[in-house]
């Protein structure tokens, strides 16, 4: 029996598949051991986020190279083998709830390290309601009008 991945897991056919565990084989850094932790076992999943989000397609030699690099960077700062797919979903959803909070909020919060979204808005909230807290607070704008 063999198993074809769907597009939005890579398009990469899987070799045939046997009942019992599975190896999962992680690779080493394809890029010439650019960074100094090349499996990534350890790092910071901050850290990683950002080499993932940072990665340009200037860094590679082609599209096959680049597609290649942004899946090995991904593994490191979602690392699946770890991590389930409602972790993922959760790590996904934070950093966009991050994404769009203002910047100046958007830094507070992050120094807070929250680790769920649920852990971001409620540092979003203790700030709204904080004494001196009124300056960084969220516009909640009318969609139909103009700011």
């Amino acid at each position: 029996m063999s198993k074809n991945l769907t597009a939005s897991q890579g398009s990469v056919s899987a070799p045939p598949m046997r009942d019992g565990p599975w190896i999962v084989k992680v690779e080493g850094d394809s890029a010439g051991g650019r960074e100094s932790n090349p499996t990534g076992d350890c790092q910071d999943p901050e850290i990683s986020r950002g080499h993932f989000r940072r990665f340009r397609y200037e860094e590679v030699a082609g599209p096959e190279e680049a597609l290649s690099r942004l899946r090995e960077l991904c593994r490191r700062w979602l690392r699946p083998e770890m991590h389930s797919k409602e972790q993922i979903l959760e790590l996904l959803v934070l950093e966009q709830f991050l994404t769009i909070l203002p910047q100046e909020l958007q830094a507070w919060v992050r120094k807070h390290c929250p680790k769920s979204g649920e852990e971001a808005a409620a540092v979003v909230r203790a700030l709204q309601r904080a004494p001196g807290g009124t300056s960084l607070q969220v516009q909640r704008l009318d969609p139909r009008t103009k700011s």
